[in-house]
């Protein structure tokens, strides 16, 4: 039995923004998927302390009354995620974001603005892992496929069914249901074990990130500067 097929844990933010060093939470999941069935789950919604933009309401549909009114603190929020992921790595359980280096540099943020314990600090000095990313994945196994690369997109290209995207439920439920079929489709995914994977997709995530960063810069963007960090980026004093 693959990696594919054991537990796997999708988690997804819904958020403020998309700089991940300034936005913050509005809603979290965590879903448990066995086999691509979901079989356990846990979402939170919060009081993010600061005005949502008009643009991230119409994405997500969190309204600012909502947040205010049903959310709990932001920090009780971040807290209590962190250590909902800490509790899976440290058994070993795999955790699966679409696009992880936004999620997780995004919650280590928040932890930060609030002098709660980061990421690392809940695993005793260790870096989260294993981590699996279905975006940087896939764009290793096939780099020349034209198109979006968003859950969407990516969920169309491997029958995946997404119903409410840009819910954090429903995109965590995906993106650890696109992880197995990524693997299911590609064997060479499937045969590594997630340690491995991790370790691979670091290297995935830097190369494309040199990539792209040579081809802005091709195209006139001199200074362009991609982030090749993958899948943690600890927040700068700014960020607090």
């Amino acid at each position: 039995m693959g990696w594919h097929q054991e537990l796997l844990v999708g988690f997804d933010l819904e958020t403020t923004g998309t700089d991940p060093r300034q936005a913050r939470i509005v809603t979290g999941a965590v879903i448990e998927v066995r086999a691509g069935e979901p079989a356990g789950h846990r979402e939170w919604l919060a009081d993010p302390g600061v005005e949502i933009p008009a643009d991230a309401v119409a994405v997500h549909g969190i309204s600012n009354e909502r947040a205010a009114g049903e959310g709990r603190p932001a920090d009780q929020v971040a807290d209590a995620i962190a250590d909902v992921l800490a509790g899976y790595w440290k058994t070993g359980v795999p955790v699966v974001a679409y696009n992880a280096a936004f999620d997780l540099s995004l919650l280590s943020a928040e932890l930060r603005r609030y002098a709660l314990p980061s990421l690392r600090d809940r695993l005793g000095g260790i870096d989260p892992a294993p981590v699996i990313d279905p975006y940087t994945i896939d764009r290793w196994v096939d780099r020349y496929r034209r198109g979006k690369r968003n859950l969407e997109a990516v969920c169309t290209e491997y029958g995946v069914p997404l119903d409410s995207a840009h819910d954090a439920s429903a995109d965590a439920l995906a993106a650890a249901r696109l992880a197995g079929a990524i693997a299911d489709r590609h064997p060479k995914i499937a045969a590594l074990g997630p340690a491995e994977l991790h370790r691979r997709q670091i290297e995935w995530y830097a190369e494309w990130a040199a990539d792209f960063q040579s081809f802005l810069r091709r195209k006139g963007d001199e200074t362009a500067v991609v982030d090749g960090v993958w899948p943690l980026r600890e927040p700068a004093d700014e960020t607090v």
